[in-house]
């Protein structure tokens, strides 16, 4: 299916663009990538829940993709959060939100620190309250380590991608990683987000994160399922237990042989876990 390219107007104005997949008017379910990704993480889900009769909505993030860059660098939870509640207002429907890492931590926040409900279900894709501090440096590495100076080719990022996740088998065809690079008037490739997303003003680690996520998830009412890599660096399986502690109606999902990019590294995995979770709504 060849999704429609759609735009939303969001929190200070930025326009952000998004994938939608489906019929508009069916349930909606909107999908935040993680940090340092875009909106085509999800195509292989969006088309197949669309096929069963859903609307997905793919979105690139401010400062990600193809949406805009925030001109004053806001890119707090709280800027992504509120993103959320505005696009989620725009349709008849309360929309799921299923969200990876930083889409999963803004979907919490903008659900569980909202005094109306924003969604009607929730799915975090590993992420929780607690993060393993080793799994956040492997992630800020691998972002930062070639920010700067950019890709010679498509190939050499790829090889970058490898050597950060050796799990995962190196794809034949590495064409597909061009959507999430930027080729600059330099001649050389570069990730396709905004630099000051890891390194702005409003980027600094908040030290009340985790205390902020706990008081967030222990508001959820929704229905809410959790999928964590078996083998993810960021959510352990403490982390897991404590989170399904606070929200003891939550259901979870654990796919081997994935680890913190859960979608990508067992793609059908993930869309089956999904999909079932989705069908008892």
């Amino acid at each position: 299916m060849t999704p429609e390219l759609i735009e939303f107007r969001v929190f200070g104005g930025l326009k952000l663009v998004a994938d939608s997949y489906g019929t508009p008017g069916n349930q909606p379910v909107i999908f935040a990538h993680g940090g340092g990704q875009t909106r085509h993480a999800w195509g292989g889900t969006a088309n197949l829940l669309a096929e069963r009769g859903w609307h997905a909505i793919c979105l690139d993030l401010r400062g990600h993709g193809d949406s805009d860059w925030c001109p004053e660098a806001n890119y707090a939870v709280d800027a992504y959060a509120e993103d959320l509640r505005i696009i989620s207002r725009t349709f008849s429907k309360r929309p799921v939100a299923v969200g990876a890492s930083l889409g999963g931590n803004s979907s919490l926040i903008a659900e569980g620190e909202h005094k109306d409900p924003i969604f009607s279900a929730i799915v975090l894709v590993d992420i929780t309250p607690k993060i393993a501090e080793e799994g956040v440096k492997h992630i800020q590495d691998f972002m930062g380590a070639n920010m700067e100076k950019g890709f010679a080719n498509i190939d050499e990022a790829a090889e970058s991608v490898a050597k950060y996740l050796p799990h995962r088998p190196k794809p034949k065809d590495t064409s597909g990683l061009a959507k999430n690079l930027r080729l600059r008037e330099d001649g050389r490739y570069y990730w396709h987000w905004d630099p000051k997303f890891f390194n702005g003003p409003k980027r600094a680690r908040d030290p009340n994160r985790q205390a902020r996520m706990e008081a967030a998830a222990r508001n959820l009412t929704c229905p809410t399922l959790l999928v964590r890599g078996k083998s993810s660096d960021l959510v352990t399986e403490e982390a897991a237990r404590e989170f399904l502690a606070m929200v003891p109606h939550a259901e979870f999902v654990d796919v081997g042989g994935a680890g913190h990019m859960v979608a990508g590294d067992k793609n059908d995995a993930f869309t089956e876990a999904v999909v079932q979770f989705l069908n008892k709504l």
